[in-house]
């Protein structure tokens, strides 16, 4: 379904179209988890300067909770984070101008609940939680999905109890040199390696995937790795562990992680932390946390070796899961699923402090996936 919002409410339907984006402005896309009164996926035009939010559209699709759109915008990929037959990704033909959807088409995962989404352009290769697995899915021509050509299945389990039995894929990342994806499982302390054949395509068959050397790096145990990110200069990478509530602050050169420093995010112990961003100037890191004390951890990053030193933390609306820092580093948005609403939070260049902007807020259902499209 195609719908067009240019009002002050995401429930006002328009028949006009929507004025172009001024250079100020970003193209935002917001998943949400559908079991309420949200339908899908939410796009928005954001003005990055005044940190104004102006609804555009939505298209109707089960439980988006995580998406990627394509380096040019043209296409949206999202996850169904459900299971069996439902687990699919769902591909989108998309006008970032006045911010409609058309769909193309969707694929399964072949893997329970997917939660994470990349794309090299070539494929896209989901994080499937409950499936324990990582999916690849070549990508036609006309931006539509091919089934998967690859499941790539893991094993084991780690000592929490209740929330290691088994591998939990959490996040995939492909690093900032194109070369080498890594998953993150939050069941067996491992963050596993692939190398990435940037040749490989729906034309050619090539497969993407090649187990990398080591096969994988492991975490302390019980930490439970859950979302990887890298530094602008892609010279380090940052673990954020949801059981333990620790970012570990890894070298990277050339696929290799060596663990340099682990520091807390979440004093509280909940056992709920969730994402993890450094800003776009390099400064300043930020993961968020739940359960307990609901907020933004906020680290200063030592500009020679990448390490980190906490410097505040920002308490947020409820449930944190995910949160976008703006191109400029001018703004920091907070999906916080329980409060249903989207804080807008106005980020210190200096200090890396952030205060939030009164009236602000997108008042929404479940949202909990914030992307912005180039």
């Amino acid at each position: 379904m195609r719908f067009t919002l240019c009002a002050a409410s995401l429930g006002t339907l328009l028949l006009g179209g929507c004025s172009p984006r001024t250079s100020n402005e970003l193209t935002m896309l917001v998943g949400t988890y559908t079991s309420g009164t949200s339908k899908g996926i939410y796009s928005f035009r954001f003005d990055q300067e005044t940190g104004k939010a102006t609804p555009l559209s939505l298209v109707e699709v089960a439980d988006p909770s995580f998406l990627t759109p394509s380096a040019d915008g043209k296409f949206v990929y999202a996850v169904s984070e459900q299971d069996d037959e439902h687990a699919v990704v769902t591909a989108f033909a998309f006008d970032k101008r006045d911010g409609t959807f058309r769909t193309l088409g969707s694929q399964k995962t072949g893997g329970d609940s997917p939660c994470y989404i990349v794309t090299n352009g070539n494929y896209v290769v989901t994080a499937n939680y409950g499936g324990g697995s990582i999916s690849a899915l070549p990508i036609n021509t006309d931006g539509s999905l091919l089934p998967a050509t690859a499941i790539i299945q893991f094993a084991g389990s780690g000592p929490n109890q209740e929330r290691q039995t088994k591998p939990y894929l959490h996040c995939v990342r492909i690093a900032p040199d194109g070369k080498y994806l890594f998953g993150d499982d939050l069941g067996t302390d491992r963050i596993h390696k692939f190398e990435l054949d940037v040749r490989a395509n729906a034309a050619n068959g090539l497969p993407l995937l090649k187990e990398g050397t080591p096969k994988a790096y492991t975490v302390a145990a019980g930490s439970g790795p859950r979302h990887l990110t890298f530094a602008p200069d892609g010279s380090h990478a940052y673990l954020i562990n949801e059981l333990a509530g620790t970012v570990i602050a890894f070298d990277y050169t050339d696929g290799n992680l060596v663990e340099r420093q682990t520091i807390l995010a979440d004093t509280l112990k909940a056992g709920g932390s969730a994402d993890i961003h450094v800003s776009p100037d390099g400064r300043f890191l930020y993961a968020s946390n739940r359960l307990k004390g609901d907020g933004i951890a906020i680290f200063s990053v030592d500009p020679t070796d990448g390490t980190l030193a906490r410097v505040g933390y920002q308490p947020t609306g409820i449930h944190p899961r995910n949160f976008a820092i703006t191109p400029n580093g001018k703004y920091l948005l907070v999906a916080c699923r329980d409060s249903q609403v989207i804080q807008v939070f106005g980020r210190d260049a200096a200090t890396g402090l952030l205060t939030e902007k009164a009236g602000a807020g997108i008042a929404m259902d479940k949202p909990v996936c914030i992307r912005f499209v180039p």
